[in-house]
């Protein structure tokens, strides 16, 4: 009896996408599995909304920058425009002034929407106190799968966001193989 409790106690805490163990070179979110670049590191998601989470080191910036995956299944948190709306209203500026860009393409069978944003981006949960970080940037995807979208965000300072593009690209490009 007590080995089937912890057994099932194990499998609780289990989350359907989420996956990196510790620096796991591949790992799984919803249908798509991502291969993580050779030097960012995997970290425990900082919420249960989070699916995954990874870190872009940089030596000037100590922060660097934070990748982070939802899904919420099947029509769970709206659409792509909806997120890609509350991604751009995650800066302090009018979406005119942070260099909003949208691009829609399809990796195999799978319908892709990569966003990017630079200015004052507001960290924080939503509904909670923002901390306003100046000269950030954002870039994101949108995964349409057949199982639900994939949201995957990259935040961080400009410098560190603007050098982790083409392996942002690819990473996104690894779950879609």
């Amino acid at each position: 009896m007590k080995k089937l409790l912890l057994t099932l106690l194990a499998l609780a805490t289990l989350h359907p996408g989420t996956a990196p163990a510790a620096d796991a070179a591949k790992f799984k979110v919803s249908e798509f599995t991502f291969t993580k670049p050779a030097k960012w590191e995997t970290q425990e998601p900082a919420s249960s909304m989070r699916a995954a989470q990874l870190k872009v080191p940089d030596a000037k910036f100590p922060e660097g920058a934070e990748v982070v995956f939802f899904y919420f299944g099947a029509g769970g948190a709206g659409g792509t425009k909806a997120n890609v709306d509350r991604w751009f209203g995650q800066f302090a500026e009018p979406r005119e002034e942070i260099k909003a860009k949208t691009e829609e393409t399809t990796i195999g069978k799978t319908k892709v929407t990569f966003v990017q944003a630079q200015g004052t981006y507001k960290s924080g949960p939503p509904g909670g106190a923002a901390k306003l970080l100046k000269d950030h940037a954002l870039l994101g995807a949108v995964l349409e799968g057949e199982a639900g979208s994939v949201f995957v965000k990259l935040t961080g300072p400009i410098p560190v966001t603007q050098a982790a593009t083409a392996d942002f690209k690819k990473l996104i490009e690894s779950g879609l193989k």
